[in-house]
């Protein structure tokens, strides 16, 4: 059988209280990562070569940037997404003491 692992897949350092009381993933995909996550992520950091034909499919889908199809490859990528640091955009404006455009703070109104 594929993603066969004696040991549950746990991170808790990305998720304290667990993958399933997280809250990002459904029963299902909790479940799915908690029984075959150990294999995945051996076969994601090349720790182990590929069993079958379904392990083939789900590295060769999640290496790969196109939308996955198989169940093992979304719930994974969706995995790497959840961990992967969150973009932040910074809008920041300054003006300089010589600059004529004033930002209305020190104009005299009469």
């Amino acid at each position: 059988m594929s993603f066969e692992s004696d040991k549950p897949f746990n991170d808790f350092e990305h998720f304290p209280r667990g993958i399933r009381r997280s809250g990002r993933f459904s029963i299902k995909e909790s479940t799915l990562l908690e029984e075959c996550g150990a294999v995945m992520m051996d076969l994601y950091k090349d720790l182990r070569e590929p069993q079958d034909e379904t392990e083939k499919t789900f590295l060769k889908e999640v290496k790969s940037s196109s939308v996955a199809t198989d169940p093992y490859a979304k719930v994974f990528k969706k995995y790497l997404r959840e961990i992967s640091p969150k973009k932040t955009h910074n809008l920041t404006a300054t003006a300089s003491d010589d600059d004529d455009s004033s930002f209305g703070g020190n104009e005299d109104i009469e």
